[in-house]
């Protein structure tokens, strides 16, 4: 049978990452699957040719989410059957997701030398804390699953935002990694080119203020990050703003370019992790 040359495009897509084993496809026989087996599945239903295969350009952990990430995919069609317009791929893809916390937000047409993952010039990620619980039980409902409480009334700011500046610029970040099985091929070094810590506000917030709750919001912007990177990057924040480390302990860890000297359970849960954008 002849097939015609496949139309690739590029989806920026969105998740609540709490129910899903992280963006990436798993067999379907586990209980708790990828975003990727549900975007992968609502795509079939395009009736390509061969089935069609997402290239996701950000690698997002259990219980990550995503205001937008990306990807790229092609679709071969039968002989003399027109591409797919962008509109009529994000409806179908939408209407297929229905039941689930994920929405293609926008399609476009690209070139077939184009790749979600390779083309991205920079992501950018915000990790949401929530300050003012002495107990978890404390946080709002609405907030669960979206952010992180560490126990205690405050934190120390301008002391984080002085541990901040020692991870910007180009280092190797071995000691602000998590192992994984492609740690032994990939380069430690990367380039953090911004490091924003700003109050931030909840949801409904408004509607709560005797709490004495307080938003605040870690971003960071770099071509690519390392497995957990992030995570641990606000977690090692988070113990200076509480006092159990010193800004000059960032630079420290730094320098010792070890995993194994990252402090044990400093490492941010999942829950307060957002993909803001993936810029190309």
């Amino acid at each position: 049978m002849m097939v015609s040359a496949p139309a690739r495009y590029l989806v920026f897509f969105q998740y609540f990452g709490t129910k899903y084993s992280g963006v990436m496809e798993t067999s379907n026989d586990q209980s708790v699957v990828g975003v990727q087996n549900y975007l992968e599945k609502a795509a079939q239903n395009l009736k390509p040719v061969v089935p069609i295969k997402f290239h996701i350009s950000s690698r997002t952990d259990t219980g990550v989410h995503a205001l937008c990430n990306s990807a790229h995919f092609d679709i071969h069609r039968a002989p003399g059957k027109p591409a797919f317009n962008e509109k009529q791929l994000l409806h179908c893809l939408n209407y297929h997701l229905k039941p689930e916390p994920i929405r293609v937000l926008n399609a476009y047409r690209v070139t077939s030398s184009f790749h979600a993952r390779f083309s991205a010039l920079s992501r950018t990620y915000i990790y949401r804390l929530l300050m003012g619980c002495s107990h978890y039980s404390e946080i709002p409902v609405f907030e669960r699953d979206l952010c992180w409480a560490p126990v205690g009334r405050s934190l120390n700011v301008p002391a984080m935002q002085d541990a901040a500046q020692f991870l910007l610029g180009t280092h190797d970040f071995s000691t602000f990694r998590s192992l994984n099985s492609e740690t032994p091929f990939q380069s430690p070094v990367r380039t953090i080119l911004q490091v924003d810590i700003q109050p931030s506000s909840g949801f409904l917030s408004q509607h709560y203020e005797h709490r004495e709750l307080e938003f605040w919001e870690l971003k960071f912007r770099s071509r690519s990050f390392l497995y957990r990177q992030v995570r641990r990057m606000v977690g090692a924040l988070v113990a200076v703003g509480q006092g159990k480390l010193t800004p000059h302990h960032i630079k420290e860890l730094l320098e010792l370019k070890d995993s194994r000297a990252f402090p044990s359970n400093a490492m941010a849960p999942p829950s307060g992790l957002f993909l803001k954008s993936v810029e190309y």
